[in-house]
């Protein structure tokens, strides 16, 4: 049978005796090791303080009686320990008055054995404890899943199918967000609107599964290049939209240029078939408060800036 560096069969729990006599730990090891159970030893509190984090033990055995810390502030110790999760620990003591139980549940103790041992009783116990221990153990992992899972769906309810960046949905409330910032913080606020130009041609030409690869290259292109504070979401369709938060008008221009270049310079599948020969953007800014201090009017504004790129002649921003 295979062990473990201290000679203990491997894949077998552990049962931590705590009791300084040893008869005790004689007779404790004869019933627990017939039983497949592994046992290790401590022969005072503190040594099973001590020791229990790296053996960390299915269970414990603590007789009451120990030299230094007692049995019950033993149990308490061992209970604040935060790294053994759900441990049962056992008391043992000779005493059979209910003061002693008392103690026992004050300090956290799982269950409670008197002298002398009983091994079918002893046997019994630990079995019931080591269930309870794995219901315990299961049902942290059913809880680390929902909470898995919850995250997983806040997440799908603010993201993009798609591209991956923020939805609609997530831009108006950040923005909402970003805008009760700047009344308390007296900070500018910028609003970027952008359309992809010709993106129906695109995609009449060459088919929407390769016209959903672009919006992905466009999203991921302008996501790496803005900085981690900004907020790019998809508006809809080929638009998206970018927050800035702390940026005036003079600087979201200069983003807004940026990143028309950006695309203008970006080599996208088959745009050299395009009319132009060349994928590119339309972009309009607008900013709060100096163009509103309305949030509603200050998209809407963005969007009108953007509607005067496109009949402009397109590939290029225009400021509200």
């Amino acid at each position: 049978m295979k062990t473990d560096k201290n000679g203990a069969n491997a894949g077998k729990d552990t049962i931590l005796v705590v009791d300084d006599e040893s008869n005790n730990r004689f007779l404790l090891q004869t019933y627990l090791s017939a039983d497949g159970y592994n046992v290790a030893f401590a022969r005072s509190g503190e040594e099973a303080v001590a020791c229990t984090p790296s053996l960390n033990p299915s269970a414990i055995i603590v007789d009451v009686m120990l030299p230094g810390i007692n049995g019950f502030e033993t149990c308490k110790r061992l209970k604040a320990l935060t790294n053994i999760n759900f441990t049962p620990v056992i008391l043992v003591t000779a005493l059979r008055g209910n003061e002693e139980r008392v103690k026992g549940i004050e300090a956290g103790a799982d269950d409670f054995i008197n002298k002398p041992i009983n091994r079918i009783e002893l046997l019994t116990r630990i079995k019931s404890l080591l269930r309870i221990k794995q219901l315990h153990a299961d049902l942290e992992l059913k809880i680390a899943e929902l909470e898995s899972a919850k995250s997983k769906l806040r997440k799908l309810a603010i993201t993009d199918g798609l591209t991956g960046v923020f939805n609609h949905r997530a831009f108006r409330k950040q923005l909402k967000l970003e805008i009760s910032r700047s009344k308390r913080f007296n900070l500018p606020v910028s609003v970027v609107i952008m359309d992809i130009d010709h993106f129906k041609t695109y995609n009449d030409m060459f088919g929407h599964p390769r016209g959903d690869r672009v919006l992905k290259i466009f999203a991921k292109l302008v996501s790496e290049n803005v900085r981690d504070l900004d907020f790019l979401a998809r508006y809809g369709g080929e638009e998206f939209v970018l927050v800035l938060p702390g940026t005036g008008k003079k600087d979201a221009g200069v983003v807004a240029e940026k990143i028309r270049r950006l695309i203008e310079d970006a080599p996208f599948p088959e745009e050299n078939k395009l009319p132009d020969k060349c994928l590119t953007v339309s972009l309009g800014t607008a900013t709060f408060p100096k163009d509103t201090h309305n949030e509603n009017e200050l998209v809407r504004f963005a969007d009108e800036a953007l509607y005067k790129a496109k009949i402009n002649g397109r590939n290029q921003w225009v400021s509200y």
